[in-house]
């Protein structure tokens, strides 16, 4: 990670098992509109496979870092999004939506040093066996959550926290 880097966007999981892939999905998705409409400098598109030593790597330093997850809750409803920031150093929530992988986001913020503002979107998958593509509720929030993220990364341009 950059000294320079305001911004980055982090997509967690795995590609090659189905859901687990969206927030690779997001972040590949938002590389692709940065062709036609750049984002502000100092943004960074990112994946991590989950291990948080790395993903505290990735947001070390940032002002702002985005994670993107795919999440487990009960009851679940595929392609259902939970918002999460960390408020005075908790991981605070709503609903029950946990990460699809071992050791758990929130896990791996109390071991981190914080970057100026985390905020993560977790979807609820409904497939993380093994194979490639989102399952279709899953596929469908894509487009949505990745102009979300355009808009939140606007926001927080120069000046703005």
């Amino acid at each position: 990670m950059s000294l320079t880097t305001r911004v980055a966007v982090i997509g967690v999981g795995n590609e090659f098992r189905h859901d687990d892939g969206v927030g690779w999905a997001v972040v590949a998705q938002l590389a692709e509109r940065a062709e036609a409409r750049p984002l502000p400098s100092g943004t960074a598109l990112l994946v991590c496979d989950g291990d948080p030593a790395r993903l505290i790597t990735l947001w070390e330093d940032a002002d702002l870092a985005i994670v993107v997850d795919a999440a487990h809750a009960h009851p679940g409803r595929p392609g259902r999004l939970h918002r999460l920031k960390v408020d005075d150093g908790q991981l605070s929530q709503t609903g029950t939506a946990t990460s699809s992988h071992g050791l758990g986001l929130g896990n791996a913020v109390e071991l981190a040093r914080l970057p100026g503002q985390l905020v993560v979107y977790a979807v609820e998958g409904a497939d993380s066996s093994l194979g490639t593509g989102l399952s279709a509720p899953v596929a469908a929030i894509v487009e949505p959550l990745t102009d979300w993220i355009a808009t939140e990364i606007s926001l927080h341009g120069p000046g703005r926290t």
